[in-house]
């Protein structure tokens, strides 16, 4: 804090961010009678892990959890309260993820400065990794988390492989991806000028690039798992439970974490 200047004056500087966190997906990879946000990771749903991250930043003034319409009921009803009490919105979603993004966005206040957009299933995020990306969006308007290629990759065809692919400067990406919001609202207004017929639009990034503007990459590792597979579940709670927070003690408050 600069020298004179008041707690007040800092915090009116700051970057103000709304929280765009994707669970309407319909997990058909993952199978199973639970979706992968839903499933229990560490003790408790897995896209709670984002919320309460998000939840507890100082910088970030809206959250908005998009779900599909056929689970509204079982959230409102399982974790309802505790959302409305933490600010949490709910949005429904549309058929593609970018649908599920443009409803969401529809929703971000005008006085937001930078969108992250989460998914529900990365469950492992930490408040370091959100904090680098937020740093390098604020200097390019635009910037994701990813993690450098490790396995040799190969490309194949009726189950023989056709070519070994270079690894160099491959990365896989990661959330959340953050933007600022008047370049992500125009990045989704330019889809109406795009042919995106039998094009698959995996994450944001990409529509920012094809509106030819640059995104930075904050270099990640692969413990900034996404939840997939059911074999991902054990993974991610390993990770958790070496991150785990030392428990406090005395009377734990009506809105700790085992409230959710």
């Amino acid at each position: 804090m600069i020298i004179g200047q008041s707690y007040k004056d800092v915090t009116k500087n700051m970057n103000q961010l709304a929280a765009i966190i994707c669970a309407a997906g319909s997990s058909s990879r993952f199978g199973g009678k639970k979706k992968k946000p839903f499933i229990e990771v560490a003790g408790r749903a897995a896209f709670l892990h984002s919320v309460e991250l998000f939840t507890e930043r100082d910088d970030v003034k809206q959250v908005i959890l998009v779900i599909s319409g056929d689970d509204e009921e079982i959230v409102k009803i399982r974790w309802g309260a505790n959302l409305s009490f933490f600010g949490v919105r709910l949005c429904l979603g549309g058929k593609a993820r970018f649908e599920s993004v443009a409803n969401a966005l529809a929703l971000v206040r005008e006085d937001i400065d930078l969108v992250a957009v989460h998914d529900a299933a990365r469950c492992c995020v930490t408040s370091e990794i959100i904090d680098r990306v937020i740093r390098a969006a604020q200097s390019s308007q635009a910037a994701i988390p990813a993690c450098p290629v490790v396995p040799t990759l190969k490309a194949a065809s009726n189950g023989v492989i056709t070519q070994t692919i270079d690894r160099q400067g491959l990365y896989e990406a990661q959330t959340p991806q953050v933007f600022d919001r008047t370049l992500l609202k125009q990045a989704y207004k330019n889809l109406s000028n795009l042919d995106i017929s039998g094009t698959y639009i995996s994450d944001d990034a990409q529509l920012v690039e094809l509106l030819g503007h640059k995104v930075s990459i904050v270099e990640t590792d692969s413990s900034n798992i996404k939840i997939t597979l059911p074999t991902d579940v054990a993974i991610a709670e390993a990770i958790l439970e070496m991150r785990a927070k030392a428990k406090p003690e005395g009377p734990i408050g009506p809105y700790s974490e085992a409230q959710w």
